[in-house]
């Protein structure tokens, strides 16, 4: 009984992260575009631009990568692969600075991913 309960968490879990994944990466795009946008207002400020620049690059890279790990990480946790439980460990604790979604769904993932049930869970390959 309690298997197939911390069976459904575990899908809530990789579902919810499959799904902030997504919105990750549209806002990536839309960050992408967004400063590569207002770059061009400021043509002429050397310093701006380059600082524009930067940001334009290095922001949508890292909000990207952590929504791609949380994408490929939740799809693992749907067919229970015991290296996606690792990974979302890993996402959920860093996500957990995103005060306050992110700092809701880390611990929710946390609780889920560190039980014991759910550790035999995906022991059981």
């Amino acid at each position: 009984m309690e298997d197939s309960k911390m069976r459904k968490h575990v899908v809530v879990v990789g579902a919810i992260h499959i799904g902030f994944g997504f919105i990750g990466l549209i806002g990536a795009v839309a960050v992408f575009v967004a400063l590569n946008f207002a770059k061009g207002f400021v043509g002429g400020e050397d310093i701006l631009e380059m600082i524009l620049g930067f940001l334009s690059v290095s922001l949508p890279l890292l909000v990207g990568f952590m929504a791609t790990l949380g994408l490929v990480g939740g799809i693992g946790l749907l067919s229970f692969q015991s290296w996606a439980r690792y990974l979302i460990i890993v996402v959920a604790a860093l996500g957990c600075l995103n005060i306050p979604i992110g700092t809701l769904k880390g611990v929710y993932s946390l609780w889920v991913l560190l039980q014991d049930e759910t550790i035999k869970l995906f022991g059981k390959k």
